[in-house]
C-alpha cells in the first residue's frame, strides 16, 4: 500500500516558494462578521504552502451551506457542488485524477442530514481525500433551524418547543464507519487546528476533521465552555498519541477504563489510580477505544470533550486499489470497447 509520501508524490510540486497570500482568491469573503468560518479559512490558507503542491493540482469541493462558500475564497481549483453530495463528487475526482489533492468542505447539516449516506460510504471506502466538517450545531445559511448535531431540547425556528431528536456525534459516526483518520479541533485554537490539518494532509486515505465552529448569529456561544480559558482547562481533553490522557489544572483529571464494563470515565487523579490512566493510542487497529473516547463528549454541556487525533491507522487506499484493478484488467483483457459493450448480448426485451 502506498504511504502518504508516495501518494503526495503523484501531485505535482509548486515552482518556487509559496505563501499564504498565494492561496487567497480575489473574491470578497462574505460571511457574517465574527463567524468562525473566517478563522478556519485563515488557518487553511496559512497551512497550504507547507504542502508545497502546485495550486492548480489542489481542489476544494463543497456542498451547500455557509461553510460551502469556501472554494470561492481559495486560490485553487474548486467546486461549489450539490447539497450533501460533495463526498461523492470528490470521490469521483480523487479516483479519476490521482494527480490532485482533493479536499471536501461541508457543514453539520450538509454532511449529516441529506449527505449522511454519501459521507459514511466515502469514509468506509478510504478514498484519498480530506473532509473538513464544520460543526456549529445549527443551520446557518437557512437562518437558524435545528441541525443533526443540535442538542435535545434546542429551541430554534423549526423546533419552537425544543428539538426531540437525539443528536449525531460526528466523530462517533466516522469511527463507526471504520474511517482510518478521525480528529476533532476548534476554530479558535489556531495552533491546534493547524496541527490537526497537517496530520490529516499526511494521512493516506480519507481523513475526517470535525471543527467546532461558532455561529454568532443563530447559535452564539455553542462551544463557549471550550473556548473560555478557565473553563476549557477543565473541559477540553487534549489527546496526544503515546501520552496519558490527563487534563484539568496540572493534570488533576484523567481517563480510565472500567474493569467490568470496559467503558471509559473521567476520574480525579490520585496516587492510587494514576497507573490506571489510559495512554492514548491513535494507531490502535481496533476503533473500540477511540469510539469510547468519542462518547466522553457530552452533547448538552460539553463538560468533557476530547480534541485531537482520535484514530490514525493505515488501510488500503481505494484510489490505489482501483488503479491496480484497472491495470490488471487491461493487462488480462485489453482495453474495453464501449460500442461492443452497448451492442452486447446481455440485453432485455420489454413487451407491453
Amino acid at each position: 500500500m502506498p504511504d502518504a509520501n508516495e501518494l503526495l508524490q503523484l501531485v505535482p510540486k509548486a515552482e518556487g516558494k509559496q505563501s499564504m497570500k498565494d492561496f487567497k482568491s480575489d473574491q470578497e469573503v462574505r460571511w457574517c462578521p465574527g463567524c468562525g468560518d473566517y478563522a478556519v479559512l485563515a488557518a487553511v490558507q496559512g497551512f497550504m504552502p507547507e504542502l508545497g503542491l502546485a495550486r492548480e493540482n489542489i481542489t476544494f469541493v463543497s456542498g451547500i451551506g455557509c461553510s460551502s462558500r469556501f472554494p470561492y475564497y481559495m486560490n485553487t481549483y474548486g467546486m461549489h457542488s450539490i447539497h450533501g453530495r460533495a463526498p461523492s463528487i470528490a470521490t469521483g475526482l480523487a479516483t479519476s485524477r490521482r494527480d490532485l489533492s482533493v479536499w471536501v468542505v461541508t457543514g453539520d447539516g450538509d454532511a449529516l442530514s441529506i449527505g449522511g449516506n454519501h459521507l459514511i460510504h466515502a469514509l468506509r471506502r478510504n478514498v484519498n481525500l480530506k473532509i473538513l466538517l464544520f460543526n456549529n450545531r445549527i443551520y446557518g445559511l437557512t437562518k437558524g433551524q435545528y441541525s443533526p448535531t443540535s442538542e435535545v431540547g434546542k429551541i430554534t425556528k423549526s423546533t419552537p418547543m425544543g428539538s426531540l431528536d437525539a443528536p449525531f456525534n460526528p466523530v462517533s459516526l466516522a469511527l463507526g464507519a471504520e474511517a482510518t483518520f478521525v480528529a476533532r479541533t476548534v476554530d479558535s485554537d489556531r495552533k491546534h487546528l493547524t496541527s490537526v490539518l497537517r496530520a490529516a494532509a499526511d494521512h493516506p486515505g480519507t481523513a475526517l476533521v470535525e471543527i467546532y465552529q461558532n455561529c454568532n448569529i443563530f447559535n452564539d456561544g455553542a462551544f463557549e465552555v471550550l473556548k473560555d480559558r478557565e473553563r476549557a482547562e477543565e473541559a477540553v481533553i487534549r489527546l496526544e498519541h503515546g501520552k496519558q490522557i490527563l487534563f484539568g489544572a496540572e493534570g488533576s483529571k484523567g481517563v480510565v477504563r472500567d474493569a467490568l464494563t470496559g467503558d471509559l470515565s473521567v476520574v480525579a487523579v490520585t496516587e492510587e489510580n494514576k497507573s490506571r490512566i489510559l495512554v492514548h493510542d491513535a494507531h490502535n487497529p481496533s476503533p473500540t477505544t477511540a469510539f469510547a473516547l468519542s462518547r466522553l463528549a457530552d452533547a448538552d454541556t460539553l463538560h468533557h470533550t476530547p480534541i485531537g487525533v482520535l484514530r490514525s491507522v493505515e488501510r488500503p487506499v481505494y484510489d490505489a486499489l482501483m488503479s491496480d484493478q484497472l491495470d490488471t484488467a487491461i493487462e488480462q483483457h485489453g482495453k474495453g470497447d464501449l460500442s461492443t459493450l452497448l451492442s452486447g448480448n446481455d440485453t432485455w426485451t420489454v413487451v407491453g
